[in-house]
């Protein structure tokens, strides 16, 4: 009996270790949510409590702004700053135009969390479920892409309050509710009542793939490996990506389904065409083939 406990213990801490492990050696953005120092899900509401203590200190326009002009194109970075500055002079209608302006320029070249914040301020001018549904979907994607542990419960909050917001407009949105319901499973309240909305979402849209993802995602993250293959296969049967397959082959690793995790494993390789990938995933496929 203490040596099946072990064995299984075994297994999921090799997950949370290659997922770790994978966290500080790709390039690809979002592949591993934040979660607390040793890879457990936040103590339910945790990231809740933090994130209110540090949306006001660690996101602004002005910061943001600054860090982002530091890893673009320096013609690039002035045309930004004149347009900032004809924004910051600029009143009513003008001004929200100029934000619509600034948004896009950001995600242009892809500096997503300044992006966020300028749809934020048109969503707070123009509220509708349109509008606070773009807001949101920017700040969760600059939750995943940044590995910035400030900011990360920040870009949650905001990204939980947009969607809420959206919801408040239309409460039928669907993509409104998975997004909540992503934010609630990265640590704003209770993991299973986000859970219980993605799973809505799923039985009204069974090949949602935003919350397809996430569903694989938290059973990989609580050990339900069987429960991660089916959301896997889902969003690859619908849009295969790298993320989708790394995931799928951690899933039938921690099974012991070697082979079809090292199927997994290659496919994840070819379509992200990534050197820093491609290293980590031929070092663990010698690993499974010698376990073979």
């Amino acid at each position: 009996m203490n040596s099946s406990i072990r064995s299984k213990q075994t297994i999921l801490i090799g997950a949370i270790v290659l997922l770790v492990a994978f966290l500080f050696t790709r390039d690809i953005k979002g592949l591993v949510k934040p979660t607390e120092e040793n890879g457990k899900m936040p103590a339910n509401g945790q990231m809740a409590g933090a994130a209110e203590a540090s949306t006001s200190s660690a996101l602004n326009i002005e910061t943001s702004s600054t860090a982002a002009k530091n890893v673009i194109n320096k013609n690039l970075a002035t045309d930004i700053t004149a347009l900032e500055n004809t924004y910051k002079g600029a009143n009513g209608a003008e001004k929200i135009e100029l934000a619509k302006q600034l948004a896009q320029k950001w995600d242009d070249v892809e500096q997503i969390t300044p992006s966020a914040l300028y749809l934020e301020i048109v969503a707070q001018s123009e509220p509708s479920a349109k509008s606070w549904l773009a807001a949101g979907n920017q700040f969760i994607k600059a939750f995943e892409s940044t590995q910035d542990s400030l900011a990360q419960p920040a870009l949650l909050q905001k990204a939980n309050i947009s969607y809420k917001n959206a919801l408040e407009k239309d409460s039928t949105n669907i993509e409104a509710k998975t997004g909540l319901g992503v934010t609630i499973v990265n640590g704003l309240g209770a993991p299973m009542q986000g859970i219980a909305m993605l799973l809505e979402v799923v039985a009204k849209e069974p090949k949602n793939l935003k919350a397809n993802m996430n569903l694989g995602l938290f059973s990989i993250k609580s050990g339900q490996f069987d429960k991660a293959i089916p959301r896997f296969k889902t969003v690859i049967a619908e849009k295969p990506t790298p993320e989708a397959y790394f995931y799928l082959g951690t899933a039938l690793e921690n099974l012991g389904r070697n082979k079809e995790a090292v199927d997994a494993y290659l496919a994840s390789k070819k379509l992200a065409a990534n050197p820093t990938l491609s290293s980590f995933i031929d070092k663990k496929v010698a690993e499974l083939k010698n376990k073979n």
